[in-house]
Parts: structure tokens; C-alpha cells; sequence
């Protein structure tokens, strides 16, 4: 998935990015500029995507940054806690290339 994401996203013109989970994915953050946008999964090991964007929320870094939840979690309870943490869209698993463009659109990083 992280595979076909980067395709979509460099296609779109981003400059990506990637981490296996959680914690390196703070890694990552922590080395480059703030990003435009950040994707994540809710099912990672090590630290899960809720708690990740809760992370990403607490530094004033990432103010201005985009999180989008792409997940297999398609419960209603699961899209209104990740808002609540602070995700600013939700993509369900499985989805399209047309899908994260229209979403990233709708966010105004495209």
C-alpha cells in the first residue's frame, strides 16, 4: 500500500516521504521541513495511527499540516475518533488513485 500511495502521490507532484510505523514515521517528520500532508494508517506496529496523529497534533510544527487516516477501519466510531485526534480526512481501504486526489483536493494541498 505504502507503494501504490507514493506512485499516486509523486504522480500528483509531492515530494514523499515514507516510514514503516509510527515511531519512524516521528523520525521522519522530525528531519525534514513540515510537510503539506501526511498520511497514515491506523493499523501499524509499534505505535498505531490514532496515536500518531494525536503526536503529530501535540508539536505546533505540523500546525498547518494535512492528516489524512487511510485505513481498513471502516466503522463509524473509528472515522469520528480519528477526526476527533485530529485527523482532517478519512480514506476507507480499499480505494483509487481518483480518491486521494479528490480528497487532497478537497484539503487544497493539490
Amino acid at each position: 500500500m505504502r507503494a501504490v500511495l507514493r506512485r499516486a502521490l509523486e504522480t500528483l507532484g509531492f515530494d514523499v516521504r515514507d516510514a514503516s510505523d509510527g515511531v519512524d514515521a516521528l523520525r521522519v517528520l522530525a528531519e525534514a521541513a513540515p510537510p503539506d500532508v501526511v498520511l497514515v494508517d491506523w493499523n501499524m506496529p509499534r505505535m498505531d495511527g490514532l496515536e500518531l496523529v494525536g503526536q503529530i497534533r501535540q508539536d505546533a510544527r505540523y500546525d498547518t499540516a494535512r492528516v489524512v487516516m487511510v485505513t481498513s477501519e471502516t466503522e463509524l466510531s473509528r472515522v469520528t475518533c480519528a477526526l476527533a485526534a485530529g485527523a482532517n480526512e478519512y480514506i476507507m481501504k480499499p480505494f483509487g488513485a481518483d480518491v486521494l486526489g479528490e480528497k487532497l483536493a478537497i484539503l487544497g494541498v493539490v
